[in-house]
């Protein structure tokens, strides 16, 4: 039973790792596509645009162990649970206090805010389902 509890787990966990992983790529490798949703342009903007992707990609790098075993590797789902926290709300406060007349942007903030949320619920209930398999402040890593 515990080890269905670490699959679905995963999943949950996969399925923000994927997406997350989904916006870094395409963000290196088509920023031209996104430059207006944060109102720039040109090459510096596409320099940005690819700047975020990196970051992305770099931000990532406890999901994919966390995915591991959500489990034995929990630091590292905590950590991923503390960043999706940190964008979710960062990108609340920075839409809250940015200025009217910029709906390119605050559509852009808002898409992030919906995915960061959504993916901090799953990550949350990947941590959920799993704790239950803490024992006596030892993990079972019995998968």
């Amino acid at each position: 039973m515990f080890e269905r509890r670490i699959w679905a787990a995963r999943a949950m966990i996969f399925a923000v790792f994927f997406v997350n992983v989904q916006c870094a790529v395409l963000f290196l490798v088509s920023p031209e596509q996104f430059v207006r949703g944060f109102e720039l342009a040109g090459p510096a903007g596409e320099g940005a645009v690819r700047g975020f992707g990196l970051l992305f990609l770099m931000w990532n790098i406890p999901y994919a162990v966390a995915l591991s075993h959500p489990v034995a590797r929990r630091v590292s789902l905590m950590e991923a649970i503390a960043m999706q926290a940190a964008g979710f709300i960062g990108e609340s406060l920075l839409l809250a206090g940015f200025p009217a007349g910029h709906p390119a942007i605050r559509e852009t903030v808002m898409r992030f805010i919906l995915f960061d949320g959504a993916g901090l619920a799953l990550l949350v209930a990947a941590r959920l389902i799993t704790a239950r398999g803490v024992d006596g402040g030892r993990s079972r890593v019995d998968s």
